[in-house]
């Protein structure tokens, strides 16, 4: 006979607590979950990292410009599609799709504010539709609103943040490289300043265009910016590339980037920068 008997166990099932999403965005730097809340209250930027986060178009207004001040421009405007585009879903599917998933009409927010009183024309890119490429409307809105800058003579500010050109519309989204670059042109021969801030990322057609175009180009802390991909660079030249090469901190250091800002102190530095640029042009 043993000494003890064989303890019987029986099997339980433990149902693990469901956690509900949407409340915590993990940091990509630390690794370290960081509560939605206090992420918005922090301007989408991680309290240990620093990593900036996208920030859609209108927290970005909102974190800009005077309360109240931002009237919106051209909210009608929408793409077509010329080409009758077909990928692995229909354009015109695509661009409903966004739509109703951003609340956009484009991947563009143009309009006119106030930035601590001073007067501006601010375009501000927004990379939840379709990755903020540049389409007809894209280039158009950007346009107008450089064009609204010159004839008021006031300065502009365009928020750039973008995958490149919009393949959907063929040759018809590469136009929007000299258009908006032409209505600069403009703006420059008016005396009027453009600041060109850089977002993570920043590439392609529009870093090839008016994103590289600004009287003073700022940049957000690492943000990536490049015309091409890294892959795509090494392919081509066959050469090894330096580390970091695509991010703000090495271009400003080799002359491309006048100054990284971090996102708290963005709405201050714009306006030190305007006042300098602008009251000098004013009362001249």
């Amino acid at each position: 006979m043993p000494l003890f008997s064989k303890p019987k166990y029986s099997t339980v099932t433990v149902k693990k607590k469901d956690i509900p999403r949407g409340l915590w965005t993990k940091d990509p730097v630390t690794g370290d979950l960081i509560y939605n809340k206090e992420l918005e209250q922090n301007q989408l930027v991680a309290p240990k990292s620093g990593y900036h986060f996208p920030m859609d178009a209108p927290t970005r207004i909102a974190s800009l410009l005077d309360e109240g001040s931002f009237k919106e421009w051209d909210a009608d405007l929408t793409s077509l599609d010329p080409l009758s585009f077909t990928d692995s879903e229909r354009y015109v599917d695509r661009l409903e799709r966004h739509r109703k998933k951003s609340n956009l009409t484009d991947a563009v927010v143009s309009g006119s504010g106030e930035l601590r009183e001073i007067p501006v024309e601010i375009s501000i890119m927004d990379f939840r539709f379709i990755g903020a490429s540049m389409g007809s409307v894209v280039g158009e809105k950007i346009t107008r609103s450089i064009e609204r800058a010159t004839e008021r003579g006031i300065p502009c500010i365009i928020i750039c943040a973008s995958g490149g050109a919009r393949m959907q519309e063929g040759i018809l989204s590469l136009m929007q490289m000299a258009k908006t670059s032409s209505a600069l042109a403009r703006q420059a021969k008016a005396k009027l300043p453009y600041i060109s801030v850089l977002t993570n990322p920043t590439y392609a057609g529009v870093m090839a265009s008016f994103a590289s175009l600004g009287d003073l180009i700022v940049a957000e802390p690492g943000a990536l910016i490049g015309f091409a991909g890294a892959r795509v660079i090494k392919e081509t030249t066959n050469e090894e590339l330096p580390k970091g090469f695509q991010t703000a901190e090495f271009l400003m250091e080799h002359g491309l980037i006048d100054q990284i800002i971090h996102r708290h102190e963005l709405r201050d530095s714009l306006n030190s920068f305007l006042s300098l640029m602008w009251s000098a042009d004013r009362s001249a």
